[in-house]
């Protein structure tokens, strides 16, 4: 056989068959995804919701199919992608996202500004209700209890640059501003060693109540858990602490504290699990941040059963807010119980595992987008490819294309090890067989070693 060379580049032929072009057989992950959702009549309800916002009498050039927006997005979280960039560039050079969208290869696949045009025209609603959409799938797979919920926030680093920012009363920027304090402190001509001593040690330096980016005035001057000082979004996450499902999603500034966004995200899901049919309210848990006299007496005006870890506050003396009082001995009893113990591990892990897997291996820690409702949309269809993969679990035994090539990986070392194991047995019996028989004195020797099992002998 001889070796075939590289012929450079070629004169294509000038016409060519549409069945003469290669197909792709499509991913195993993505063709079992796409049967899940032709099921659950995904496209035909979409394009329901979707209709108020196109035009009615068939003018104007036909736009991209809703379902194809959404599972493009939905590919952002299977693919880890973050920007809708990637994610056009994506579909555009894998035959098999080709397919899971509906597209043969001699059509072209949307680029990022047809994502950005649907995005911008569909409203916030729209893709809360695809969200409720994905949550009625899970319960019908009997994956969704929604009777304990933990709830946990984190941060977005916004697509905004601190050096960016402006003063909220005279658009100055920060450099004008540290000049403007240096000429008014006697430094005439001040140099950027002096301008950084000079801002060192000022008070309320980076006040929100004082600063704004003008790209994005919603983003918010955050200190991250890692030390650093950025431009952030808050992200706050209701988890069904039963399969890890994410019941709610709500997207607020970077500098909001714990208890002020908690009864938000509470009615965002409560509202969903009513949705679903849930009767009674859910038992909340959740970290001590959460803790207040506000949260606990709301809860217990309402009913609700909280397992909200307490902070040490030393001795409290109350003195004429006795519903908060109440809610505050009631949660703390709960909370001491062997019942509240578990449940709060059970939050310290599932809340997380969902922030894991749709911001770090999911792509979205950084955003692209800039305004809080355009990363609530994409943030939204982003969260719904987690419970998504959740389905695919159960189905498939993994929950994104990555983790199905990892268990054919895994699935081919323990074959590898399964049959090493059967290559030593086999020398072993040989052995034991023809010492029995008198026709070898020999003592067999076993050396391992990783990926499987080398067999020796020796006298």
């Amino acid at each position: 056989m001889s070796m075939g060379k590289h012929e450079g580049e070629q004169q294509g032929d000038l016409w060519l068959a549409t069945q003469d072009l290669a197909q792709s057989p499509g991913h195993p992950f993505y063709e079992r995804l796409n049967a899940v959702l032709r099921a659950a009549d995904f496209d035909a309800r979409v394009e329901e919701l979707c209709q108020p916002f196109y035009s009615s009498d068939g003018r104007g050039r036909p736009s991209l199919a809703p379902g194809v927006y959404f599972r493009m997005l939905l590919i952002g979280y299977f693919e880890g992608i973050d920007s809708e960039r990637g994610i056009a560039w994506r579909c555009a050079d894998s035959l098999a996202l080709r397919s899971f969208l509906g597209f043969r290869l001699d059509q072209a696949t949307p680029d990022h500004s047809t994502l950005c045009r649907i995005r911008q025209r569909l409203s916030v609603e729209v893709h809360e209700q695809v969200f409720a959409m994905v949550l009625e799938l899970l319960s019908q797979q009997g994956l969704l209890r929604g009777e304990s919920v933990g709830i946990d926030a984190t941060t977005l680093e916004a697509n905004a640059a601190l050096r960016s920012i402006v003063r909220r009363d005279d658009n100055a920027s920060y450099d004008d501003f540290l000049k403007r304090l240096a000429a008014e402190s006697g430094i005439e001509s001040p140099t950027r060693a002096q301008l950084t001593k000079l801002d060192r040690k000022r008070p309320r330096k980076g006040s929100n109540a004082e600063w704004t980016h003008p790209g994005d005035p919603d983003a918010e001057i955050v200190k991250m858990k890692d030390g650093r000082t950025h431009l952030a979004h808050k992200s706050e996450h209701a988890v069904d602490l039963e399969s890890g499902a994410v019941l709610a999603v709500t997207l607020h500034g970077g500098a909001r504290g714990d208890t002020s966004t908690v009864l938000e995200t509470m009615l965002e899901a409560s509202k969903n699990a009513v949705a679903l049919g849930r009767e009674a309210l859910p038992e909340w848990v959740c970290d001590k941040g959460y803790h207040s006299n506000a949260t606990m007496e709301v809860m217990e005006t309402v009913g609700m059963r909280s397992y909200v870890s307490e902070p040490d506050r030393g001795r409290r003396r109350w003195k004429s807010n006795e519903t908060a009082q109440k809610g505050t001995y009631a949660n703390r009893r709960r909370v001491r119980g062997e019942r509240g113990q578990c449940l709060l591990r059970k939050r310290a892990e599932l809340v997380e595992r969902s922030f894991a897997h749709c911001l770090e291996t999911g792509g979205m820690r950084r955003t692209w987008l800039r305004g809080r409702a355009n990363i609530l949309k994409r943030y939204l269809v982003h969260v719904a490819g987690f419970n998504l993969g959740i389905v695919m679990r159960k189905l498939l035994g993994v929950g994104t294309p990555r983790g199905l090539a990892g268990l054919a990986r895994r699935v081919a070392a323990v074959c590898e090890c399964f049959h090493g194991l059967i290559r030593v047995l086999g020398h072993l019996v040989r052995e034991l067989v023809a010492t029995w028989a008198g026709t070898a004195n020999v003592t067999p020797r076993i050396r391992w070693r990783r990926g499987g099992a080398a067999f020796s002998t020796g006298s």
